[in-house]
């Protein structure tokens, strides 16, 4: 399993938007369709909302992926 460590410098970041600046989406549309597939995990629960607002202190799980905000 991958883990990648993303610093927030605001107060939060829309997940599609962080799919992207990770790397894990190749873009914006790519995102989405991860999003709408049921393919992202919010702290463990299921995402579908693109523009849920991940904080410091969530963790996103894309298939073998963990991106842990802080």
């Amino acid at each position: 399993m991958k883990e990648i460590s993303f610093q927030l410098k605001e107060d939060f970041i829309p997940l599609i938007q962080l799919l992207k600046y990770t790397g894990v989406a190749d873009s914006g549309a790519h995102a989405s369709k991860m999003v709408q597939s049921g393919d992202v995990l919010s702290n463990g629960h299921l995402e579908t909302r693109k523009r849920y607002k991940v904080v410091k202190g969530d963790t996103i799980q894309i298939d073998q992926i963990i991106i842990k905000i802080s």
